[in-house]
């Protein structure tokens, strides 16, 4: 009796086994339960293979701007560029402190009117000679002319633009020929990032963050109504900037400048000055500019 229901338990058991391979979903990952039924060589070619499972594909990934400082830089199109201001020009420069290298360079020295860009330079001055800082930050938040003819006047006038023209090495950059029309100043985009440079790297730590409050905390209008906004701030949607805005009309040209720094750790300088006709409006102009920042995008947006 022992005997007999020891191999009806055993047949069953085969039986319960053969089943259950059968019933198995053959939509699971890995070789069906039917293939390794249909032969038994192939079923332990499988499972042979099972033994040694496959590595997974590798998981998808977004490239990351600043995990890889080796891999060929962003590459933007001078002409392109050059063709978002159709009748005028423009000159770009973009600094990657991180890199420490332009990341785009185009006709860098060309000489233009600073307009108020030249406030980066009165500024430095004015707080090396201890003017009070909430007085240079509002020359520079709101771009403020009447702070800044004063501060010209009492600090040197041209001299101020001689001696740190000196001091930075800015080759490109001359006092106005006129000595009291401070925004005649001539100077080169390259010549702008050295001043940022300067700025981020060399100076005094209060002059420093005295200036570079004022800058991100720039208005959105100007303190003669031009809305200063264009450029960078318009073009770089989340990333956090820094700017110094530059007008002027018409002295056979609108002048049109957007400059600062942009991103984490203030990574990235970027300077474009342009000169356009002046029959474009300082609406149409600024665009323009904002245009050439979108552009420059895949050179700055290192997220």
């Amino acid at each position: 009796m022992g005997k007999v229901s020891g191999v009806f338990l055993l047949a069953g058991l085969c039986l319960g086994a053969i089943m259950a391979m059968l019933l198995v979903p053959s939509s699971r990952p890995g070789p069906s339960a039917v293939a390794d039924a249909a032969s038994g060589t192939a079923a332990m070619t499988i499972e042979a293979e099972s033994e040694t499972p496959e590595s997974p594909p590798p998981s998808p990934s977004v490239p990351s701007k600043s995990a890889d400082p080796g891999k060929p830089p962003a590459v933007v199109d001078a002409q392109a560029l050059a063709d978002l201001v159709p009748g005028g020009q423009v000159s770009v420069v973009v600094y990657d402190r991180v890199a420490k290298k332009n990341t785009v360079s185009l006709k860098s020295e060309r000489s233009y009117t600073s307009a108020s860009l030249v406030k980066l330079l009165i500024a430095l001055e004015a707080l090396q000679a201890g003017a009070p800082p909430s007085t240079v930050q509002r020359m520079l938040s709101v771009s403020d002319d009447d702070i800044a003819s004063r501060l010209w006047t009492a600090y040197g006038g041209p001299a101020i633009v001689t001696r740190w023209a000196t001091k930075i090495g800015l080759a490109g950059t001359h006092p106005p020929e006129d000595p009291g029309r401070w925004g005649d100043t001539r100077i080169t985009a390259a010549d702008i990032a050295k001043i940022y440079r300067y700025l981020m790297e060399q100076a005094g730590a209060g002059t420093r963050t005295t200036i570079m409050r004022a800058l991100s905390a720039a208005t959105e209008n100007g303190s003669d109504g031009i809305r200063q906004y264009f450029g960078i701030a318009d073009a770089v949607g989340d990333l956090p900037w820094s700017i110094k805005q530059g007008w002027a009309c018409c002295r056979g040209s609108r002048i049109l400048h957007s400059s600062g720094v942009v991103g984490k750790d203030n990574r990235h300088i970027v300077v474009v000055l342009t000169s356009q006709p002046t029959s474009t409006t300082y609406v149409s102009g600024g665009k323009r500019v904002t245009d050439v920042v979108k552009a420059l995008l895949p050179a700055i947006d290192d997220l």
